[in-house]
């Protein structure tokens, strides 16, 4: 079966706090307007969040536009979501959590204008952001095209979440970023050597100058780029997703060689990982969606 998705990332300047989600959705429909087919389109972490409030500091703006995931924010995005019949990822939001934490919060929203799925960071960037770590990974199905992951910013950094999502089924990882630093050069070579180590997709869409590095990158499951913003300038990445090629290259090996999700024989010894306290278990190794 063929299983293709067509996307667009917005490399895009970020938006003021504060202003309405019909602005945004102009340029959700801009977007659309250049890329009419996509079926996914996905903006940078916290792309509703600028920070040009002279008069507050970082944190306390983001403490005071946090809102839970069922008030009026989201509800406007799932609407434009369902107008617009398109899965959005509008990067993430500020969330007010349910005992009073602030979540870095990735939202999906679905063409039915519902909240498919959402992922609170679980790796905030410390000690330089004031958000509370989320505790679970999270993928969405997108019917009759395959699994998407989701992972924010400074959770490249940690090879663990993206394997973690790989082995939960994803053949896409959406990593939306505000990288303002020159650490953007090294997050391009996260960008694919997490697409290589576990083969999938990745797609890393960063915010905009003047507050972001720019530098977007999607790349496919071998590590070769499919799309990419040279530099920090507005610009629209845009793909189309063969998610079969993930299988292909997990079952013929990178470069028809390597085979990281086979490697284990039946019946050989689990492997102990003192750091996590924990073992790779070769007969839960393989993820379960892929049958090799």
């Amino acid at each position: 079966m063929q299983r293709i998705l067509p996307l667009v990332a917005a490399q895009a300047r970020q938006r003021l706090i504060g202003e309405p989600v019909s602005a945004f959705a102009d340029e959700v429909k801009a977007a659309l307007d250049a890329q009419p087919h996509s079926k996914l389109v996905v903006f940078p972490e916290l792309h509703l969040f600028g920070d040009e409030d002279p008069d507050l500091q970082r944190a306390e703006m983001l403490q005071a536009s946090a809102e839970p995931l069922d008030g009026p924010r989201v509800t406007e995005l799932k609407q434009l979501a369902k107008d617009l019949n398109i899965w959005l990822v509008p990067g993430s939001v500020c969330e007010r959590g349910p005992e009073g934490q602030l979540f870095n919060t990735q939202l999906v929203l679905s063409p039915e204008g519902e909240l498919a799925g959402f992922y609170r960071k679980i790796f905030p960037w410390r000690p330089f952001e004031p958000y509370d770590p989320g505790d679970r990974f999270t993928t969405v199905d997108l019917p009759g095209i395959g699994r998407v992951g989701l992972n924010i910013c400074y959770d490249a950094w940690y090879p663990e979440v993206s394997r973690q999502l790989a082995w939960m089924g994803a053949e896409v990882i959406l990593n939306v970023v505000k990288t303002t630093t020159p650490d953007r050069r090294q997050e391009l070579i996260l960008a694919k050597a997490n697409a290589i180590v576990n083969q999938v997709f990745m797609v890393s869409v960063n915010c905009a100058g003047p507050t972001g590095k720019g530098q977007s990158i999607i790349v496919d499951p071998e590590g070769n780029t499919l799309a990419e913003a040279p530099d920090d300038q507005p610009a629209l990445l845009t793909a189309e997703l063969d998610l079969a090629a993930v299988e292909h290259v997990r079952t013929h090996g990178t470069e028809n060689l390597n085979r990281p999700w086979s490697q284990f024989r039946k019946g050989e010894p689990a492997v102990e990982l003192s750091v996590y306290q924990g073992r790779i278990n070769p007969a839960t190794w393989t993820p379960p969606s892929y049958k090799p």
